[in-house]
């Protein structure tokens, strides 16, 4: 009896780590001339911290790839709609790393509107040819939590999701320089996990 439960649970713990390593959407390998856009508020452009503490600054070093910040403080999905095909269209990314909606979330925009804008900016995004991976932006409130329609999102566009680390970070104030903004320790760890993201989707 003992035997015949090891031999399941040693089956199972290799059917889970096998599905597991092959779950999620993927993406197209980085070339090591690769160049990945970081666009976003003030969340990208990385306040709260001092000069290279960004996330996109740190990113860069782990994955030895050019990250560009395009992250501008205070704006709103929909400015940030009619920014984008610029910014493609200089850049010419090969991956780009969502992370929009929080001052929208601020000035209590519709929720409807700022998924509209999402789902507007993933489409210009792989319309340009480009990989998106989206992180989800916690709305605040009674707690801290991502507001469902992110992981929707990403799942109805088949793209990588990271949902956990911003509202990891601005749970513990150890890891924040204000309410809404992480400290240096906090974009590290941002960095870190998106970093894993693009690595789990990178594995065929």
């Amino acid at each position: 009896m003992r035997r015949n439960l090891f031999l399941i649970l040693t089956l199972f713990f290799f059917v889970s780590t096998f599905t597991g390593c092959d779950s999620g959407p993927k993406i197209t390998p980085l070339p090591a001339d690769a160049v990945i856009l970081a666009f976003g508020d003030s969340l990208t452009h990385g306040t709260g911290a001092a000069d290279g503490q960004s996330y996109p600054e740190v990113l860069a070093e782990l994955l030895g790839r050019q990250v560009i910040n395009e992250g501008i403080p205070g704006e709103v999905s929909a400015r940030g709609l009619k920014r984008l095909p610029e910014v493609l269209d200089e850049y010419a990314p090969d991956l780009v790393i969502l992370c929009h909606g929080g001052n929208d979330f601020l000035r209590h925009m519709d929720q409807d509107r700022i998924l509209s804008n999402l789902k507007s900016m993933i489409g210009l995004i792989k319309a340009h040819g480009a990989e998106v991976i989206l992180v989800g932006v916690p709305k605040l409130g009674f707690g801290i939590q991502v507001p469902e329609f992110y992981a929707k999102l990403a799942e109805e566009q088949a793209i990588p999701f990271e949902g956990d680390i911003l509202v990891d970070l601005l749970s513990d104030n150890n890891m924040k320089s204000d309410t809404i903004h992480p400290n240096a320790i906090g974009y590290r760890l941002m960095a870190e996990a998106i970093y894993q993201v693009i690595n789990q989707a990178q594995q065929k």
